[in-house]
C-alpha cells in the first residue's frame, strides 16, 4: 500500500462515518418518560443519596466499576515521541477500543496539558473519582516513574503505566518460558537490556523478581554499556550500572544468554548473535523494526529463542496480553491497586497458559497444524478466547491473597462463565477471520470490479493481504475507477466480451457445452454465456484459474445464483446446496440457516441443511451447537411446520448422533440458556450455548437475519453459500464494502480448507 494511500484510509476511518473510535453508549432503557425521570430527575436522586451515605455504592449504583480512565500529556507517544495532548487523543482512543473488545471494559480518554509532574498528578488525582482504575499512558522518562509511584501510593484505585509494566510482564512469561526451553537456570543467565527508557527499567526489574540476578545484568543506552564510573546518571539507570570492565553493545553480548531489545531497529548484527551463548535467546522488540530482522536472525543461529513485537513472527510480545486482563481483573474484586504479586501473577498465568494444550480455534486461525510449547511457541498468541477466562482469575485472586481486594470473589467457576460472556463480540470473529485468511491468500475474482465499492472492496483486501484480487469487468472503467480511488497495485483485469479473451472465452465455452450438451445448451449458446461476467468468473474458478469468487453486488440473487449452480458442481455428497449467514451479535457468533436459497425445504433436506451448517461453523472453529426453530415447542403444535422440524430432528438424532442439535425450539427458549433449563431440563442443549440457528423456511430465516441487521445492529457475514465444490459466495444486493471484504475473507479461508483435503 502506498504511504498516500495509508494516509488517506487513516484519515478517513478516523472521521467517518463520525470523528472518533469510541463512543459513550447508554446502558438502560429511556424509551419513555417514566425511563427519563428515574435516569436523570428526580429519580436519580435516590441513588446520589445513598451514595453519600456510603461511598462505596457508587459502585453499585453508577459504571464506575467498570470505567478506566486512559491518561497521558502526548510526551513520548510511540514512534512518534513528544507530540503534545491533542496529538495523543487518538492512540488513546486505540487504547479504549482494545480495552472494550478484549476485555469488555468501558474507557474515556483524557489528554493533559501539562509536562509538570505535580500539576499531571493534581490533574489525575481530582478526576479519580470517577473511574474504577487508571491507565497511564505514554508519558515520557524519567516523568513517568515519579507519576506512577505517586498515584499509586495517593489513590485507592489501580494505577499502572502499561508502558512500563505490560511490556515487562509479557516478556517476562516469554523469558520463563524461553529459559526452561533451554534448560538454562534463571539465576545465572547472563542478560543484556539494550534501552533504558521506561520500559526497559521496568522490564529489567521484572526480570529480577523473576529469578535473574542484578550481577548478571548489562544494560545499554545510546551511548553504550552503563557503567558505575559514567557521571550524570539517573538514579533508575545507576540502579543497573555494572561494573564489569566493557564499553559497547557488541562486547556485552559476548557470551550472553539473553538479550532483549527495548530500543530501536537495526542495532543487533548476525555477528553479535553469534558470540552469544549456546541456546541464546532474543528479544528484539523495538517496533516496527526489531533491533535484528527475524529471518536475518534465525538464518545466523539454528539454536536461536526468538521474540519480536511484530504479528507477521512466532512470540509476538504484545501488550494485549496484558492489560486487558490485569484491570478486568484488578476491577472485578475492586482491587485499590495493582501490586507486584498482580504482576508476578499475570507473568505466571501467562507463561503457564502457553504450555496447555491450544484450542483448535487458535490453530485455525493461525493456520497452525498443532500449536505446541516449544521454541516457536512460548507466549500465548493475542486472540486466544482462554486469555480472558484464564488472566482475569489469576489477577483477582493475587489481589485477594494479597489484601488489596474489596470486594472478593467465592465462586469461581460462575465467575469464568461471566469472563466468558463478556468476549461475545463479534468484531473479534471478523479479526479472526482475516487473520486466518492472511496466513496463506489466494486468488479471489471480484466479477463486478466496474462498480465503485466493489473495487474499493478489492483494493481493501489486496491492501491488508486478505486476498490477491483479479477484477472482471469493463477494463476502461476499471482503469478509471482505481486512478480515482488511487488503486496503484498492479493486479490482473479481465474483461470477458474483449477481442483479447476470446480463446479462453471460446475454451470455456466448449468445457461448459460438453457438461450441459444433454441438457439443451448448444454450442453458440455457450459461446454467447462465456461473454457474461458471473458464467465467465465461475469457469476460472472450475478449471483451477482462480481460487475462489465473490459476485451478486449489482444483481439480484436469483439471477446470480442460476449461472453459479449450472457450472459449479456439488460437494460430494451433497444433494442440495443451501445458505447460511454468520450474525454477529452480543451474545457471541451465531450462524442462521438456510437464509437464501431453500424456499420450503423438507424435514431430511433441512436435515442435510444442518450439516453443512455445521461443518461451516467448525471451518471458523466454533463447535456446533444446534436449535431447531419453529413456533412452537417439543410438540405443542401438531401443524405441518412443527412436525416437518421434529421428522428433522428425529432424523439427525438418529443418523448423526454426534451433531448436538434438538427441537422444535422457539428462539427465546433457544437463546435463553435459564428459560430452557427450567421448563424443558430435558433438552440436549442445555448446559450448552446455542450458536446455529435452523430454520422451518427460507420465509423465517431471510427476514429474521435482515430484522437483526437493521434493527439490532448485528453485523452479518453472509450469505455463505454451502455444499458447492468450488469456494464461489454470492453478496447481497447492494452489499457494503465492509461486507464484501468479510465475504472475500470467508472465500480465502474456504479455499485453504479444500487446499487441505
Amino acid at each position: 500500500m502506498s504511504e498516500s494511500r495509508k494516509r488517506r484510509e487513516a484519515l478517513l476511518y478516523h472521521a467517518k462515518p463520525k470523528p472518533g473510535k469510541i463512543a459513550v453508549v447508554p446502558t438502560k432503557k429511556y424509551a419513555s418518560q417514566h425511563d427519563l425521570s428515574l435516569a436523570y430527575s428526580p429519580g436519580v436522586a435516590i441513588p446520589c443519596l445513598e451514595i453519600a451515605k456510603d461511598k462505596n455504592n457508587v459502585y453499585k449504583y453508577t459504571s464506575k466499576g467498570n470505567l478506566v480512565a486512559v491518561i497521558s500529556n502526548g510526551t513520548a507517544v510511540l514512534g512518534l515521541g513528544n507530540i503534545g495532548p491533542e496529538a495523543s487523543k487518538p492512540v488513546m482512543e486505540g487504547k479504549g477500543l482494545l480495552f472494550k473488545i478484549f476485555a469488555d471494559i468501558d474507557v474515556f480518554d483524557i489528554e493533559v496539558d501539562t509536562e509538570d509532574v505535580e500539576e499531571f498528578i493534581a490533574t489525575v488525582k481530582a478526576i479519580a473519582p470517577t473511574f474504577g482504575g487508571i491507565n497511564l499512558e505514554d508519558i515520557k522518562a524519567p516523568e513517568a516513574f515519579e507519576i506512577e509511584r505517586r498515584l499509586k501510593e495517593e489513590l485507592n484505585i489501580p494505577v499502572m503505566h502499561d508502558d512500563q509494566h505490560g511490556t515487562a510482564i509479557i516478556s517476562s512469561a516469554a523469558l520463563k518460558n524461553a529459559v526452561e526451553i533451554a534448560g538454562k537456570d534463571i539465576a545465572k543467565v547472563q542478560v543484556v537490556v539494550n534501552g533504558a527508557g521506561a520500559a526497559a527499567i521496568s522490564c529489567t526489574r521484572l526480570y529480577l523478581k523473576l529469578g535473574v540476578q542484578r550481577k548478571n545484568v548489562v544494560m545499554c543506552d545510546s551511548k553504550g554499556v552503563i557503567r558505575k564510573d559514567r557521571e550524570n546518571l539517573t538514579s533508575q539507570k545507576t540502579e543497573f550500572a555494572t561494573h564489569k570492565d566493557i564499553n559497547t553493545l557488541e562486547e556485552a553480548m559476548h557470551n550472553a544468554d539473553v538479550f532483549i531489545g527495548l530500543s530501536k531497529g537495526n542495532t543487533v548484527t548476525p555477528e553479535m548473535l553469534l558470540s552469544m551463548a549456546k541456546d541464546p535467546i532474543v528479544f528484539a522488540l523495538a517496533n516496527p523494526d526489531p533491533e535484528i530482522e527475524y529471518d536475518v536472525a534465525i538464518n545466523a543461529r539454528e539454536d536461536l529463542i526468538m521474540a519480536t513485537g511484530r504479528s507477521d513472527h512466532p512470540n509476538q510480545v504484545n501488550n494485549v496480553l496484558g492489560f486487558p486482563f490485569i484491570f478486568r481483573g484488578a476491577l472485578d474484586v475492586r482491587a485499590t491497586k495493582i501490586n507486584e504479586e498482580m504482576k508476578m501473577a499475570a507473568v505466571h498465568a501467562l507463561a503457564d497458559l502457553a504450555k496447555k494444550a491450544v484450542p483448535e480455534q487458535v490453530n485455525i486461525v493461525y493456520d497452525e497444524v498443532s500449536l505446541s510449547f516449544g521454541r516457536d511457541y512460548i507466549i500465548p498468541k493475542p486472540f486466544d478466547p482462554r486469555l480472558i477466562y484464564e488472566i482475569p482469575p489469576a489477577i483477582a485472586k493475587a489481589a485477594m491473597e494479597s489484601g488489596v481486594a474489596l470486594e472478593p470473589i467465592s465462586d469461581w467457576n460462575k465467575y469464568r462463565e461471566e469472563l466468558m460472556d463478556r468476549s461475545g463480540t463479534g468484531s473479534k470473529e471478523i479479526r479472526l477471520l482475516h487473520n486466518r485468511a492472511k496466513g496463506n491468500s489466494k486468488t479471489i475474482i471480484f466479477a463486478e470490479a466496474d462498480h465503485l465499492d466493489v473495487l474499493k472492496a478489492a483494493q481493501r483486501v489486496h491492501d491488508v493481504k486478505i486476498g490477491k484480487p483479479i477484477l472482471l469487468g469493463n477494463k476502461k472503467v476499471i482503469l478509471e475507477l482505481k486512478e480515482e480511488i488511487g488503486f496503484t497495485a498492479d493486479v490482473p483485469i479481465i474483461d470477458p466480451k474483449t477481442e483479447e479473451e476470446k480463446d479462453r472465452r471460446n475454451r470455456f465455452a466448449k468445457v461448459y457445452w460438453q457438461s450441459r450438451q444433454r441438457k439443451g445448451i448448444t454450442l453458440l449458446e455457450a459461446q454467447k454465456w462465456m461473454r457474461e461476467r458471473n458464467y465467465f468468473a465461475a469457469m476460472m474458478v472450475n478449471e483451477g484459474e482462480a481460487d475462489a469468487l465473490i459476485t451478486g453486488y449489482s444483481r439480484p440473487y436469483p439471477s446470480v445464483v442460476k449461472p453459479i449452480l449450472e457450472l459449479i458442481e456439488k460437494d460430494r455428497g451433497v444433494t442440495r446446496v443451501a445458505a447460511t449467514n454468520l450474525m454477529l451479535t452480543k451474545q457471541g457468533p451465531i450462524f442462521l440457516a438456510d437464509t437464501t436459497i431453500n424456499i420450503n425445504p423438507t424435514a431430511k433436506e433441512l436435515a442435510k441443511i444442518t450439516q453443512l451448517t455445521c461443518g461451516i461453523s467448525k471451518m471458523f472453529g466454533m463447535k456446533p451447537n444446534v436449535a431447531m426453530l419453529s413456533f412452537s415447542n417439543f410438540g405443542s403444535s401438531q401443524s405441518e411446520s412443527s412436525k416437518k422440524i421434529r421428522e428433522a430432528v428425529g432424523y439427525i438424532h438418529r443418523h448423526f448422533p454426534n451433531v448436538v442439535v434438538d427441537g422444535e425450539l422457539q428462539a427465546d427458549f433457544a437463546l435463553n440458556s435459564e428459560l430452557l433449563a427450567k421448563e424443558f431440563p430435558f433438552s440436549k442443549l442445555n448446559g450448552k450455548k446455542v450458536n446455529v440457528l435452523i430454520f422451518p423456511n427460507l420465509d423465517a430465516a431471510n427476514i429474521t437475519y435482515k430484522l437483526m441487521k437493521q434493527l439490532n445492529g448485528s453485523e452479518s457475514i453472509g450469505p455463505i453459500i454451502l455444499g458447492l465444490s468450488k469456494p464461489v459466495h454470492i453478496l447481497q444486493l447492494g452489499a457494503s464494502v465492509d461486507e464484501m471484504v468479510n465475504m472475500a475473507a470467508v472465500a480465502v479461508v474456504d479455499a485453504q480448507q479444500r487446499e487441505k483435503k
